[in-house]
C-alpha cells in the first residue's frame, strides 16, 4: 500500500478530477481514495480508462480505495453498495474498502442498533474479500471502541483505520492501538482543512527546510508511519505535496509538532456514536 495518495473529496466533473489526477500520475502518485458519498465515482472511472494507458500503468499498478456509505449499513445493503461502486469504478476488484461511518444514516447517534448495523456492513465486506472482490478491508473514522468491538466480533480483521490525524489531533492512543495490532493508519485532513498550513509553529518548520506548510504536515505523519492522501486541484500543489522523500524532520521537530496536540477536530467527531 502506497504511503502516499490522492484525496478526491470534494472533486467533482470528469475535468476537475482530469486535471488532479494526471498531475497525481505524473508525479509519482499511485494510490486513489473515493467513496460512495463523494458522488464521483463514475467520473473516476471514466477519467483512470483515460490516463492510466497515457502514463503506461495498468490497473494493477494503482491502489484504489472506496468506502461504504453510512446509508448502505446491513448485509445485503453493504453488498450492493460495493457492487455498485465496483461498478461505476469500472473495476474488478479494489485493493482497499472501508467502512466510512460508525454510525447509521438517519438514525440517532445514540442509537444502539448502529453497533449490529455495521457488524453486519462488516460480515457483507468479509465475504467480498472471500471472493475476491476486495482485496483489503477496513474502517474509517472507527474510536478506539469501535476498534476493539470490531476485533472482538470479526473474522478478517481490518487492514487499514483511516482517521483525522494532524499535529493538533495526533491520535497517540488510537496510533498506538493500531501499532500494536498490525493496523495501518492513514491520515486524512492532514492540512486541518487547510487551517494548519498558517500555523506559526508549522510555518517556522517548513522555513527551515525551505519546504512548504503542507510539506511539513504530511511528512509529519509519514514519520510516524502513517499513510496520507492529500487533496488538491491545482495541479503544482499535487506535485509539492508529493515532494516528500528527500528530507526529514529531526525528532526535535517532530516532537515540536506533536505538542500542538489539543484534541481539536476540524472534520466529523465519530465519539458519540453508539
Amino acid at each position: 500500500m502506497p504511503l502516499l495518495g490522492l484525496g478526491t473529496f470534494r472533486l467533482q466533473g470528469d475535468e476537475a478530477i482530469r486535471v488532479s489526477l494526471d498531475a497525481a500520475l505524473e508525479n509519482g502518485y499511485r494510490l486513489v481514495d473515493t467513496a460512495a458519498v463523494y458522488g464521483n465515482e463514475a467520473a473516476l472511472g471514466r477519467v483512470l480508462r483515460e490516463l492510466l494507458p497515457r502514463h503506461r500503468l495498468a490497473r494493477e499498478d494503482l491502489f484504489l480505495t472506496s468506502k461504504l456509505s453510512p446509508r448502505d449499513h446491513g448485509v445485503e445493503a453493504a453488498q450492493r453498495a460495493c457492487l455498485r461502486s465496483l461498478q461505476d469504478l469500472d473495476c474488478n476488484y479494489l485493493d482497499l474498502y472501508l467502512i466510512h461511518w460508525p454510525g447509521t444514516q438517519g438514525q440517532p447517534q445514540e442509537d444502539a442498533g448502529n453497533r449490529e448495523r455495521r457488524l453486519q456492513s462488516w460480515r457483507a465486506l468479509e465475504r467480498l474479500h472471500e471472493a475476491g472482490k476486495l482485496r483489503a478491508i477496513g474502517v474509517s473514522n472507527y474510536t478506539l471502541q469501535h476498534l476493539q468491538e470490531l476485533l472482538g466480533h470479526c473474522r478478517v480483521r481490518p487492514a487499514v483505520l483511516q482517521v483525522e490525524f494532524h499535529p493538533e489531533l495526533a491520535q497517540l492512543e488510537l496510533l498506538e492501538f493500531c501499532s500494536r495490532n498490525g493496523i495501518h493508519l492513514q491520515a486524512y485532513s492532514s492540512l486541518g482543512t487547510g487551517q494548519l498550513v498558517g500555523h506559526p509553529e508549522v510555518e517556522a518548520v517548513a522555513r527551515q527546510h525551505s519546504r512548504t506548510p503542507a510539506q511539513v504536515l504530511l511528512r509529519w505523519a509519514l514519520q510516524q508511519g502513517v499513510s496520507v492522501i492529500p487533496k488538491s486541484a491545482s495541479p503544482r500543489r499535487v506535485a509539492e505535496n508529493g515532494q516528500l522523500w528527500s528530507w526529514a524532520l529531526s525528532q526535535a521537530e517532530m516532537e515540536k509538532l506533536r505538542s500542538l496536540d489539543c484534541g481539536k477536530r476540524f472534520c466529523w467527531d465519530p465519539s458519540g456514536v453508539a
